[in-house]
């Protein structure tokens, strides 16, 4: 006899494609080292709570070699910034974090130039970090304020430019086959779930998260996306049941749409796996939505390792369970019997 409560793991593994090539995906940025040693970014990011602003200004500080406090990110309207295209596809870190860091090296180029024929040395010698500029091999050194300073009085504003755009391959026009992404993300989790055997309800005890970001620019962000995903992902898989009946919604409110609690979320265990992108100057890649992707199946999986039983809908109710394990023994009796 089949004891009260089960416990049981299951794993499940995905990739997610990043920057469409069957039709071109691009943005852009401009940057400038400004007076004071500081620096600003215009671009047309839409921030919807991914946190891209301060990605961005993490970007332009290691580029330009100034503390990330001393960015500002620009006005953001399209009519008055580069385009950016839009938030989603989990290609925001990608798209518009290369076209910003370029457009910081473009104005770092012009930067270095001028300050390399104020010291006479060579250009490829000089360096910068955290609000410092100096020349390798030298005694050389100054605040980045002195060096834009400097940079002005030659004649030159140190702004630059930059467009990230994903090498477009097209699809064939008669089979479909193609490269349709430029970047691929992979990742990988696992669920402990204890089943009760005679409620049907579901409890996650734990979700173990591994995740190939390429380069991780903020690991705590990327920390958070992925808990935010395996949250989401939970909800989907055991509670949230949107319900259509011939085209009309039957779900009119939250009240009656259950999502999970901070009494409903397991530990989450958070591996960040770095494989830089070859494609990119900044390695990195993207994890908004691949986070979400391997959870429900983990949990289903782990589900069935309890109690031996295939959850085929979502969400996994504790009603649709216990259908499944009374049909499971049914069929075992019945298989008795004969």
């Amino acid at each position: 006899m089949m004891e009260r409560k089960m416990r049981g793991r299951g794993m499940a593994a995905s990739w997610y494609g990043i920057a469409r090539t069957a039709t071109i995906d691009r943005a852009g940025a401009w940057a400038e080292l400004d007076d004071g040693g500081t620096g600003k970014i215009v671009t047309g990011v839409t921030e919807i709570g991914e946190g891209i602003l301060t990605l961005l200004a993490q970007v332009a500080a290691e580029e330009m070699g100034i503390k990330p406090e001393d960015i500002t990110i620009g006005d953001n309207d399209t009519a008055r910034s580069p385009e950016a295209a839009h938030a989603g596809a989990t290609r925001q870190t990608y798209m518009i974090g290369n076209s910003v860091a370029l457009a910081c090296r473009d104005a770092r180029a012009k930067l270095d130039k001028e300050l390399a024929d104020h010291w006479d040395v060579e250009a490829d010698t000089i360096e910068a970090f955290d609000g410092e500029i100096w020349s390798k091999g030298s005694n050389l050194k100054m605040s980045m304020e002195e060096a834009v300073d400097i940079c002005k009085k030659r004649g030159v504003v140190p702004v630059g430019s930059g467009s990230f755009t994903a090498h477009g391959t097209g699809l064939d026009p008669v089979d479909g086959s193609g490269s349709p992404w430029q970047a691929y993300v992979f990742g990988t989790q696992v669920a402990e779930v204890e089943v009760d055997t005679v409620t049907g309800e579901v409890q996650v005890l734990g979700i173990w998260a591994a995740h190939d970001v390429g380069r991780a620019i903020n690991p705590r962000g990327v920390e958070g996306q992925i808990e935010g995903g395996v949250v989401q992902g939970l909800g989907q898989a055991l509670m949230e049941d949107y319900q259509l009946e011939d085209g009309h919604t039957k779900t009119h409110g939250f009240a009656k749409y259950i999502l999970p609690t901070s009494l409903d979320i397991p530990e989450i265990n958070t591996v960040i796996v770095e494989d830089p992108d070859p494609k990119s100057p900044l390695g990195a890649k993207g994890i908004g939505e691949p986070a979400l992707v391997p959870t429900a199946p983990a949990i289903m999986n782990a589900i069935y390792d309890a109690v031996g039983v295939r959850i085929t809908s979502l969400p996994a109710t504790p009603e649709k369970v216990l259908a499944a394990l009374q049909a499971k023994a049914a069929a075992g009796q019945l298989e008795a019997a004969e």
